[in-house]
């Protein structure tokens, strides 16, 4: 029978900032095709993004503040993009 390596449960950090920035380009690509603009369509995938990360967090028993980057700092930084894109949402008065 053919057995399969035992493969680490946790990534290391770099692999999760080159996911995180994977998706990142994704959710770019994908708002940009949106109807509804660029930053209403990239805040909702922004706000879909830190609730899927924050229940694969939560599944995976993943804890939060580790010595390792995990679901729960890409949920936070997620959080941070999603902030900083609605600060620059909000439409200009003229």
């Amino acid at each position: 029978m053919l057995q399969l390596p035992n493969l680490p449960r946790e990534l290391r950090s770099s692999q999760v900032l080159i996911r995180f920035g994977l998706r990142m380009i994704i959710l770019v690509a994908f708002a940009a095709l949106g109807g509804a603009g660029f930053g209403r369509s990239l805040s909702a995938l922004l706000w879909m993004s830190i609730i899927l990360c924050a229940v694969v967090g939560t599944i995976r028993l993943e804890r939060p503040l580790d010595g390792v980057l995990n679901h729960w700092d890409e949920a936070v930084a997620y959080a941070a993009t999603f902030s900083l894109v609605s600060v620059f949402n909000h439409p200009v008065p003229v």
